[in-house]
């Protein structure tokens, strides 16, 4: 077991004679890598899950968004709807009202004739105005006496009366006549706004239902959403969870690595040192045979000497 910087290595001490530390380290660093690429794998695979809810999650809320702004549709329509029926209620009522007064006016009139009717025996105006004229012609063309002429001008003025009343009975019936067109007027205004009113009163429920159809269906969706996005969280904390064991394996196989070439370079090292020491003792076996040395073999011997 090697343990460096916090990290510990599981290496095998029997098979040391058969492989070596450096190779041992090598094959942990190819297990490793397979470790890691499990994980990059697993990491990625959670992303991509979190990824299709969170996709999902934004298709909900692109509906959601869509119903809201029929909702506010609905609803701008419905109090439309609502103030037309209120402003049709109020034009119904003052025609009706409107109405009403011109009826009470009618009778009020209808009954100053009748009480004027009742007071006199009156004639009809073609009539009474023949007869004033006959009598006019009588007054002015026959000799009469005096008390005949004040008799005929007595019964002028009688008539002349008569038909100052039934002048005045012919205007009122002729404003009972446009009373009657103009409460009749306001009764007609008054059903047409009736029908208009219940047309209206009928759409109104029907977008409230629609409107609130789309309500309902909006809070199903927001609950999909919120679902989608609670999947999307949790997916995520999963990915972010795995690619932290990324990052300490990837740690591991950095530390790895510097510890093969730290093994390499001791290697090398070891091997250079024993080749010199063997180089080193051809080189005295030779100088104490006596025979010629090379320039390398010289240095050796000098640089022997230099460390001793």
């Amino acid at each position: 077991m090697i343990s460096f910087k916090g990290l510990s290595i599981g290496l095998n001490p029997s098979n040391l004679g058969e492989m070596t530390l450096h190779d041992q380290i090598q094959q942990k660093i190819e297990e490793t890598n397979q470790q890691l690429e499990a994980l990059r794998q697993e990491r990625d695979q959670l992303n991509n899950e979190a990824e299709t809810w969170a996709e999902k999650r934004n298709q909900f809320n692109q509906r959601i968004k869509a119903l809201q702004n029929e909702v506010k549709k609905l609803r701008e329509k419905r109090d439309e709807i609502n103030i037309q029926v209120q402003a049709l209620k109020a034009t119904r009522e003052k025609a009706k009202a409107q109405r009403k007064e011109k009826q009470e006016q009618i009778l009020k009139i209808r009954e100053k004739i009748e009480q004027t009717a009742k007071k006199k025996s009156l004639a009809k105006l073609e009539d009474l105005d023949s007869e004033i004229q006959d009598l006019d012609w009588k007054i002015q063309t026959t000799s009469l006496s005096i008390r005949e002429e004040k008799e005929l001008v007595s019964r002028v003025q009688a008539l002349e009366s008569q038909r100052v009343i039934l002048k005045q009975l012919q205007k009122v019936n002729d404003t009972i006549l446009d009373l009657q067109n103009e409460a009749k007027e306001f009764e007609t205004q008054a059903k047409i706004n009736h029908e208009k009113l219940s047309n209206l009163a009928e759409q109104s429920p029907k977008f409230h239902e629609q409107m609130m159809k789309t309500v309902i269906e909006i809070n199903g969706l927001r609950q999909g959403a919120d679902d989608a996005h609670q999947k999307y969280r949790e997916f995520r904390q999963k990915a972010y969870k795995t690619h932290e064991k990324y990052l300490e394996v990837q740690q591991q196989i950095r530390l790895l690595r510097e510890e093969a070439e730290k093994r390499k370079k001791e290697h090398f090292a070891n091997r250079e040192h024993e080749l010199r020491e063997e180089a080193t003792k051809k080189a005295q076996e030779k100088m104490r045979q006596g025979q010629k040395l090379t320039w390398e073999e010289f240095k050796l011997l000098t640089e022997q000497e230099d460390t001793t």
